[in-house]
């Protein structure tokens, strides 16, 4: 029997740990319902906004 390692684990737990806070911090700050939904959503996608603001900030 082939034995698979998953070898992304770290970068998983990395990532979870990121949606919580992120997802903490945006719906606290929202000041209706539908702006914590949205802020849910952007917790979801927070490492594109990192990267974009990292590259943007070696552009210059």
């Amino acid at each position: 029997m082939k034995q698979e390692v998953q070898k992304s684990a770290p970068a998983g737990a990395v990532y979870g740990l990121g949606l919580i806070g992120a997802a903490v911090y945006f719906i606290a700050h929202a000041a209706s319902f539908w702006m914590g939904v949205l802020g849910f959503l952007k917790a979801i996608v927070w490492p594109a906004f990192l990267v974009y603001e990292a590259f943007k900030y070696m552009a210059m």
